[in-house]
């Protein structure tokens, strides 16, 4: 009993938020056990991310279809049984018509009636007084303060370091082949590389991803493959990133992300090798405000096999594209952290 008692109890749901004229809205629901007007959440299912989490429950609860953005302040309290409960939260828009990410994720079943009996837009004036408890209100405020600092209407670039492959000494035969020939086909383990590709697609689909760039050896390739094949968004090749063309050529790498950090047209995620992201991080670190930088990696590794980092871009009201969040995981295996 004590040690069910020090478990924490992980959720997560979204503020969805949309623009109707010049008013900023936000979605909201009434479950009738408690009476009260609140934001999309739930908990965490066994095996699930909390990203994904946060996805499925406003899918659940509103049947509103998102892709995350930026993250906000996660809500920390103790429940009646003496759980302590955390709840991370995201800003979130609505994905309008046949979004690739969209064919990446699970069918999901609508919460009954007991559960969920409303749901409303409503313009955050109006929210604010209809929500329940002062932390969501609080909540609520975040999201305003990042309107009007023109920081809530962003774009996501996703770095993603190729998941674990097999060990140059066991594949590299020098005899049969070039240097260069045994780096490019050098394949992902079965166990780890493999299964942590896959759990890569639950992710990016949470972030909408609908463009896919990478390092054109296999590794990198068959990190992204998954996401491809679940959203059929096609993979497109850059031999500027693979290791070789950097180590000759580190300006053309470069140039790569800087266009990535400007491609606000839809989610971007680019799949990159070690030796490649110093130059990466260098573009990032120009983009991010002090405060930022300490997200952003300084050393090798830089990023874990199969990590990724999400960066949140948005233009401010001087024409500057700066980021305004940054983010970096592991896409969980088995459990929802």
């Amino acid at each position: 009993m004590a040690e069910s008692k020090k478990a924490v109890v992980r959720a997560a749901g979204a503020l969805v938020w949309r623009q109707e004229g010049k008013d900023l809205q936000v979605l909201l629901v009434h479950r009738p056990r408690y009476d009260d007007w609140s934001f999309p959440k739930g908990k965490v299912e066994p095996g699930e991310s909390l990203r994904a989490c946060a996805v499925r429950e406003v899918e659940e609860e509103t049947g509103a279809r998102i892709a995350l953005g930026q993250p906000l302040s996660a809500q920390r309290y103790k429940l009646a049984d003496g759980r302590r409960k955390e709840v991370r939260y995201w800003a979130a828009r609505e994905l309008e018509g046949d979004f690739p990410a969209l064919a990446a994720r699970q069918e999901v079943r609508p919460a009954s009636p007991e559960e969920i009996d409303d749901v409303v837009w409503l313009p955050v004036g109006q929210a604010r007084g209809r929500l329940t408890r002062q932390a969501d209100r609080d909540l609520l405020g975040e999201l305003v303060d990042l309107w009007e600092d023109d920081k809530l209407d962003t774009w996501t670039l996703v770095l993603v370091r190729h998941a674990r492959a097999v060990k140059r000494s066991v594949w590299n035969r020098p005899r049969s082949h070039s240097q260069e020939e045994d780096e490019a086909t050098r394949p992902l383990t079965a166990d780890q590389g493999e299964v942590r590709a896959r759990a890569l697609v639950a992710v990016l689909s949470a972030y909408g991803v609908a463009r896919l760039v990478t390092s054109p050896w296999k590794r990198c390739y068959d990190t992204l493959a998954p996401y491809a094949e679940a959203s059929g968004v096609a993979l497109e090749t850059e031999p500027a990133l693979t290791e070789h063309a950097h180590a000759a050529h580190p300006k053309r790498a470069r140039k790569v992300a800087e266009r990535a950090v400007r491609m606000r047209e839809v989610p971007l995620a680019l799949c990159l090798h070690r030796p490649v992201l110093p130059t990466i991080m260098d573009v990032i670190a120009e983009h991010a405000p002090g405060k930022l930088l300490r997200s952003v990696p300084d050393r090798d590794p830089w990023l874990k096999t199969g990590e990724i980092m999400v960066i949140h871009m948005a233009r401010r009201s001087h024409g500057k594209i700066r980021a305004v969040a940054i983010e970096k995981q592991r896409p969980v295996l088995s459990e929802g952290r």
